[in-house]
Order: structure tokens, then sequence, then C-alpha cells
């Protein structure tokens, strides 16, 4: 799940699972599998962020601590 924010400044939790597609109209579109669409503040890039983010601390939380700052990685 993802915060967001929709235009009127009301925050939206999402299933970040459910997007099936992100446009940008110029405000960002954000479309659910279901054809449900809603309109958030943040950019696309921003979205996008935040999905990664989320899955990151979901299937690998650990990986900012394996990882050091030149990208090589830790095996202990």
């Amino acid at each position: 799940m993802i915060q967001l924010t929709r235009l009127n400044r009301v925050p939206l939790i999402l299933n970040s699972d459910l997007i099936e597609h992100i446009e940008v109209t110029p405000d960002t579109v954000i479309t659910l599998a279901s054809g449900q669409k809603y309109m958030v503040q943040e950019s696309a890039d921003e979205v996008v962020s935040r999905i990664v983010n989320f899955r990151r601390s979901i299937y690998n939380p650990n990986l900012d601590r394996l990882v050091h700052k030149d990208g090589m990685r830790s095996d202990g």
C-alpha cells in the first residue's frame, strides 16, 4: 500500500498491486485493474518511486544494509 494525495488534498492509501497504468494529462491519473481512476497530486515518477520503495520494504527489507554506496554487495 502506498500513500498518495488526491487533488483536493485528501490522503489516499492505494493498493499498488492493483494499478494498471499511470497517465500524466497534465495531472497524474492512476487507473486500477477494475477501471477505477484516481487523480493525485504526486507526479508519475513519485508514484513509481513510492511503489518501488514499498515493494523493496516488503521483499527485501535489508537491501540498504547489504549494498554499499559504490554499488558493491556485502556478504555479511
